[in-house]
């Protein structure tokens, strides 16, 4: 190979580079998701295990989430349960931030929008609105990534007109 031939693809390697780097993907904070994950949950409902997959759907265009926690019978929770959720993550283009929705075995959907700049250690999701449930209460997710194979997520409610309070906790390390 020429040395020019060389110079010109190591210049258009390198515009490319920075073409990408200003236009980072709106997913990067959603791509460590994706999986199969074990884990542990504590809350509300007791200690319970938990199963989750993330999965790119649809062409890639959102990151859907399968959930069930499973609490056996304990002090805490007498006749146990098994509570299922599932979710999707897209990408709002007019408000440039990142949108989950959760669908609750209960019945209850949960709207959540991106709260903050994620970074490498923290994504956290704010409530927007419910259905089936009241639209005065007041959720929050953060997920605190401890490296690429485990996180912690924060589940967190608040009644109206009072402070957020943990409801579950879960941790979660990646087996696929």
């Amino acid at each position: 190979m020429s040395a020019r031939r060389f110079a010109i693809l190591l210049l258009a390697s390198a515009l490319a580079a920075a073409g990408r780097a200003d236009a980072v993907s709106p997913w990067v904070p959603l791509e460590r998701f994706v999986g199969e994950w074990h884990g542990t949950a504590t809350g509300h409902a007791g200690v319970g295990t938990v199963t989750r997959r993330y999965a790119k759907v649809m062409g890639g265009r959102f990151i859907q989430e399968t959930n069930t926690s499973t609490y056996a019978a304990q002090e805490k929770n007498p006749k146990g349960e098994v509570h299922e959720h599932a979710s999707m993550f897209s990408f709002d283009k007019q408000r440039k931030l990142l949108v989950l929705r959760q669908f609750h075995i209960e019945g209850f959907v949960n709207t959540y929008r991106q709260a903050s700049e994620p970074t490498a250690e923290q994504l956290v999701f704010e409530s927007e609105g419910f259905e089936n449930f009241s639209n005065a209460w007041k959720a929050r997710e953060t997920y605190e990534f401890i490296g690429n194979d485990q996180f912690v997520e924060t589940f967190e409610l608040a009644p109206p007109g009072k402070p957020f309070m943990v409801y579950s906790r879960t941790e979660l390390k990646r087996v696929k």
